[in-house]
């Protein structure tokens, strides 16, 4: 399962002033497909794709659509990891 990093910049502390930030990383990942494919019928029914894998490469259009089901990037389960400093 491909995992990105994101970069979040904040005040070190409320009494501070925003000129002095900290950087924290969070690693994301995405997990199971949510996709209803039985909505239209008013059922419920998911594909069974465990993970997402990016069709393309970082940046283009198809690195957002899964290689396993097809479906977009959204649909899959968003998982955090823990804080990293």
């Amino acid at each position: 399962m491909k995992k990105c990093e994101v970069v979040i910049k904040g005040a070190k502390e409320q009494g501070k002033s925003s000129s002095s930030s900290s950087v924290t990383l969070k690693s994301i990942s995405y997990g199971q497909c949510q996709k209803n494919h039985a909505a239209k019928s008013g059922g419920y029914a998911v594909d069974g794709c465990r993970e997402f894998m990016a069709s393309g490469e970082e940046g283009t259009r198809e690195a957002l659509k899964c290689a396993a089901c097809g479906c977009h990037r959204n649909f899959h389960r968003r998982e955090v990891d823990a804080d990293q400093s």
